[in-house]
């Protein structure tokens, strides 16, 4: 299963990026909204409603109560839009929550929950500090790049985090990028940062990337997805991604999944910043 996850501090970006996604064919049942407002969830159902229009909206709420109100222990009621939200965050409490989620499950196309705590924690942590989320999940990467295409454009970063996936250092060397990668590239922050910090570089014109992951010690689906969605990135904009220093598990799944045909990947970093080849070091 990959992730994708847009931070929102505006209603109206957060209902553009809903009206995007689905124009963008992701599919219904992958979209979660969630949000602690009340008055903005009903909002943009309502808006998402009147623009049905045979292509948003209309095929976004049929099946699902147009706002359903969770109960978040440590935080309080929030509000979501979609089917998967309580099968999601396994948030309900007890009340109006446990019947929503009882009504909810039976969706056959709500998501599984398989979600940890911590992820839950990251989840409450952006609803915390009065922001709205927008999570596409899914099996298909190019679903989930093109819907982080779309939350990358409407949204708005990710705020402070008490806890962190992974930490990033970058160096140059010889004309190349190197970004270091150390701790979790998993579902929730560790792959909004890794995003962040690929985004920010590619913005800055450096489209020849080395991602050192030899402090890596853990890669879910999620973080694959995200693997797939930077190299897809640099690849559309002319740059290359290199992968080294893999862990074993690491190497076995892209084997297994085919994906190391897909990814340059390099035994040692002074291997990899040669195969990048003389015009990568050329001035730019």
């Amino acid at each position: 299963m990959e992730n994708a996850i847009g931070v929102f501090d505006s209603r109206d970006r957060t209902e553009a990026a809903l009206k995007d996604l689905l124009r963008q064919n992701v599919p219904r049942e992958s979209i979660v909204f969630l949000t602690r407002s009340e008055s903005e969830a009903v909002t943009i159902a309502e808006e998402l409603g009147a623009s049905a229009g045979g292509l948003v909206g209309g095929d976004f709420l049929t099946g699902v109560a147009a706002v359903t109100p969770l109960m978040v222990p440590g935080l309080g009621q929030v509000f979501a839009l979609g089917s998967g939200a309580t099968a999601l965050l396994g948030l309900v409490g007890s009340g109006t929550g446990s019947a929503a989620g009882k009504a909810i499950s039976r969706d056959v196309g709500a998501p599984q929950p398989t979600h940890d705590n911590k992820d839950a924690a990251f989840f409450q942590k952006i609803l915390k500090s009065g922001r709205n989320l927008i999570l596409v999940r899914t099996e298909w990467h190019e679903i989930a790049t093109v819907a982080s295409g779309v939350l990358d454009r409407w949204g708005n970063g990710v705020p402070e985090r008490t806890r962190v996936n992974i930490q990033t250092a970058i160096r140059q060397v010889e004309g190349i990028t190197v970004l270091e990668v150390k701790g979790r590239i998993t579902a929730g922050d560790g792959c909004v940062m890794l995003r962040e910090s690929t985004c920010d570089l590619v913005q800055k014109g450096n489209k020849r990337i080395l991602l050192n992951l030899h402090e890596v010690d853990c890669v879910d689906s999620s973080g694959i997805g995200e693997l797939v969605r930077i190299h897809t990135t640099l690849r559309k904009q002319g740059g290359q991604l290199k992968l080294v220093n893999l862990h074993k598990r690491l190497l076995e799944i892209l084997q297994m999944t085919c994906l190391h045909r897909v990814f340059d990947i390099q035994k040692d970093e002074a291997s990899a910043i040669k195969s990048f080849g003389r015009a990568a070091r050329a001035p730019g």
